[in-house]
């Protein structure tokens, strides 16, 4: 049952996530001055995310959560000016937990996706704190 439901959701992710990469406009994600402050961050998110978990090397949980901060920049470069300066929460830690789990199951081939989105949802949690509103 268990294999079942990580293939499942697994799938699912993949999926949501490649129908949202391609609504994405790659030219305006480019012009994002902030996009590499978002992948350090979500990057040390995780990491600390994983140690505290006591799972995955520093090297894994640090490119899950470029991943993630990655993905919750795409996501947010596509709002409205205003909506970029403030945004949201719940988007933020979806997206990162999204982008971490997905990330985690093609490079990593790993079986511990409710950790893989935790950790996510940790660095999408980070990167709305550190930087909504600015």
């Amino acid at each position: 049952m268990n294999r079942i439901l990580q293939t499942t959701l697994i799938s699912s992710l993949m999926v949501a996530t490649l129908g949202t990469m391609t609504l994405i406009p790659s030219q305006r994600a480019a012009a994002d001055p902030h996009i590499i402050r978002d992948i350090g961050i979500g990057a040390g998110a995780n990491v600390l995310s994983g140690g505290i978990r006591g799972h995955g090397s520093v090297l894994h949980n640090a490119v899950k959560g470029a991943a993630a901060g990655t993905a919750v920049n795409l996501v947010n470069s596509t709002r409205s000016p205003y909506h970029q300066k403030h945004r949201n929460l719940v988007q933020d830690v979806g997206v990162g937990a999204a982008a971490s789990t997905a990330t985690g199951a093609i490079f990593y081939h790993h079986r511990h996706v409710l950790g893989d989105a935790v950790d996510g949802a940790a660095s999408g949690a980070a990167i709305h704190f550190l930087t909504n509103g600015k």
